[in-house]
């Protein structure tokens, strides 16, 4: 019988009693060494092919004795560099001998658990309130219902970042009428701010109370 087997990461035709050379193992001298890494066993014409490893069987192989390998030269040059480096090498081996191939009576690999996706997280469902709110923020105020307050003049406004009547409350009739500076016309921006608070706390009445008794955006006196 014969087999062929993986030790220490090589590959090796094995029979009984042959002696070979493997990387160095870690067992001690005279130890014995359990090969269950079995791709091939043949006996006579009867061949059997692991997939990679043969179920159950093994070998098993005496430990002779540590040592090393014949040295190798590694030379290495590089052309017009003036480059030369040359390094010796003895691999460290460890020699067994084949003390039994058999078919049967190995480990059995225990088969390998499945493993189970970890459950997704549900994202947190979003606050609707906060979305609408921000939502009716962001919209912008019809700022032609300022008296004195025109379509060209809104439109400057807005591309100047005023688009609510809270923020045209909160600035200054000069800084008003610096924004505006280009639009055509004599406008008087005194009395905006505070129609768009008015506007802005939502007493239309009061509102339109004051544009009816004023005069073209004017303060009554």
């Amino acid at each position: 019988m014969y087999a062929i087997v993986e030790i220490a990461g090589q590959q090796f035709k094995i029979e009984k009693d042959q002696k070979l050379f493997v990387h160095r193992l870690q067992e001690d001298e005279g130890a014995t060494v359990s090969i269950d890494k079995v791709l091939l066993l043949g006996n006579d014409n009867d061949i059997t092919l692991g997939a990679p490893a043969i179920e159950g069987a093994f070998a098993e192989a005496k430990v002779l004795g540590h040592l090393k390998g014949d040295k190798v030269i590694v030379f290495k040059k590089k052309r017009r560099k003036g480059y030369r480096k040359k390094n010796g090498h003895r691999q460290s081996l460890t020699e067994i001998q084949i003390s039994s191939i058999s078919a049967t009576g190995g480990k059995k690999s225990a088969p390998k658990a499945e493993k189970k996706a970890p459950a997704k997280k549900a994202a947190p469902a979003k606050e609707a309130a906060p979305k609408a709110a921000k939502k009716a923020t962001s919209k912008a105020d019809d700022l032609k219902k300022v008296e004195g307050i025109g379509p060209k003049i809104a439109s400057t406004l807005n591309e100047a970042g005023i688009t609510t009547f809270a923020e045209l409350a909160k600035t200054d009739a000069a800084k008003i009428s610096e924004i505006i500076a280009d639009v055509r016309g004599n406008h008087i921006t005194d009395s905006w701010p505070m129609q768009a608070q008015m506007a802005a706390d939502g007493k239309w009445d009061e509102l339109k109370k004051w544009q009816d008794e004023a005069n073209g955006g004017v303060m009554p006196s």
